[in-house]
């Protein structure tokens, strides 16, 4: 069989060149064969180009404003509450009051600080912050105050003042100082000798005498007498209206009480009963700012003291 000379001159397959056949889309019914020799043409690879780095993204005005807004309003809010919280604890609760003479030594210090319960014999406007500039309503929830607690009052001469001293005589009482001896109704308070009381002054020591008094309902604390037969030792009888309470300083020869200025203290007068020392400093040693000299000055022994 003679060959074919034009296909005889053909060069091998295998040397033709093939050129990249451009992709077509499949069309249906196309039933032309695929080439499957043919390679898809190499992707450029992507030109990386440098560039500058981008400005930090700045917050909009309008997002920080309510943020701000927002954390002054939760300030305000808690120092709302934390003033609210303040005036109902002092209110009605509990007051704190610094002792500024020493008509109730050696009970209390000049520098103690203590805490003065408001509930313990009800509510009066002597009770409230600004209270005394309005009119009187009497006592509320007044339980009966005992002989020998330690109180806060109001003067009853000049109400803006306070004083603390130790109540003695309840209404109806008859109350009388022989020769340093208290009496109660006509019967005397025991009194026994203790250990001296030791007053700094200065750096020089006095030695003070100290007893024992023991009330009728068993109430007992020390009590001074640095004047023996002073002007204070012996007085008239107090008969005490009803209503009214008989005041007198653990310091018996340096008091202001009921013997004196003070009177008979009305039941709306009273203001707390003492309760705790939590806080003492001898201002002998230093002054309040001075705060450097306040670990000398302490009187750590007091802190946290129950006030007999």
């Amino acid at each position: 069989m003679s060959e074919n000379p034009e296909m005889s001159e053909l060069p091998a397959e295998s040397s033709i060149p093939v050129e990249p056949l451009e992709s077509e889309p499949m069309v249906a019914g196309d039933d032309r064969p695929l080439d499957l020799t043919s390679e898809a043409p190499a992707e450029p690879e992507p030109q990386v180009l440098e560039e500058e780095p981008a400005a930090p993204e700045q917050p909009a005005v309008s997002s920080i404003l309510p943020a701000q807004g927002e954390s002054w309003w939760e300030l305000a809010k808690t120092l709302i509450w934390a003033l609210l919280f303040a005036l109902v604890l002092r209110t009605f609760l509990i007051q704190p009051y610094n002792i500024p003479s020493g008509s109730m030594e050696d009970t209390l210090l000049v520098g103690d600080y203590l805490f003065v319960e408001k509930f313990s014999y009800g509510y009066s406007k002597f009770s409230f912050p600004w209270g005394r500039l309005f009119p009187s309503f009497g006592r509320v929830m007044a339980p009966a105050p005992d002989r020998g607690d330690v109180v806060v009052f109001a003067l009853p001469s000049e109400p803006s003042t306070d004083f603390i001293k130790r109540l003695i005589g309840m209404p109806g009482d008859r109350i009388q100082m022989i020769g340093g001896v208290l009496y109660i109704n006509d019967k005397a308070v025991p009194k026994v000798r203790a250990g001296d009381y030791v007053e700094d002054d200065g750096g020089i020591e006095h030695h003070i005498a100290r007893y024992r008094e023991t009330l009728p309902n068993g109430k007992s604390y020390y009590v001074l007498d640095s004047i023996p037969d002073g002007p204070n030792d012996t007085t008239p009888v107090y008969v005490v209206p009803a209503g009214h309470y008989f005041m007198m300083g653990d310091n018996r020869d340096d008091s202001d009480d009921s013997r004196g200025i003070v009177g008979y203290v009305p039941a709306e007068n009273f203001v707390g009963r003492a309760e705790v020392k939590f806080f003492s400093i001898d201002e002998n040693k230093t002054l309040w700012w001075q705060v450097w000299k306040w670990p000398g000055a302490i009187r750590y022994g007091r802190i946290f003291k129950v006030v007999d």
